[in-house]
């Protein structure tokens, strides 16, 4: 149990823990959403999600591409591609004892970028509107890495 208390009073790790909870719950919103548009615009992937609306050839209707699900679609996949990479990069950082306010920036850039591209790509705000969040997320995880790779890892 000591182990335990000693990393809540890690102030590093409790930031992390902060914002990784806020950017998972932001991800969890994008499946949801998904599910909103797939069921308000009546657009199915598999035809047992059809069949509430209709029987046979009635049903199928509905198993079309939509533009605004697959809208949706993407951003929550981009989002599993970059904050997947982040949580554990940024686990690791977050214990290797960094300056606080340094991880703090990190973390806040990195979910502010997140939730930037995701407003990005819903609305749709022009390029290069998108991509600045991409980038800057991307480079938060990697500007972690390398601090991770140059000062604390064993090589």
């Amino acid at each position: 149990m000591a182990d335990l208390n000693k990393l809540m009073e890690n102030e590093a790790f409790m930031a992390f823990a902060t914002y990784a909870t806020i950017i998972l719950l932001k991800m969890m919103f994008m499946s949801s959403a998904t599910a909103f548009y797939r069921m308000t615009r009546k657009a199915f992937a598999n035809p047992e999600d059809s069949a509430s609306f209709g029987k046979g050839e009635n049903a199928k209707k509905f198993l079309r591409a939509d533009d605004r699900v697959e809208r949706v679609r993407r951003a929550h996949l981009n989002d599993l591609e970059n904050i997947v990479p982040f949580l554990g990069i940024g686990l690791l950082y977050s214990l290797s004892g960094p300056d606080l306010s340094t991880a703090i920036l990190h973390f806040r850039l990195f979910v502010g970028a997140r939730i930037y591209h995701t407003i990005s790509y819903l609305l749709p705000l022009p390029q290069p509107n998108r991509a600045l969040g991409f980038f800057v997320g991307f480079g938060v995880t990697l500007s972690m890495a390398y601090s991770l790779l140059r000062n604390r890892l064993y090589l």
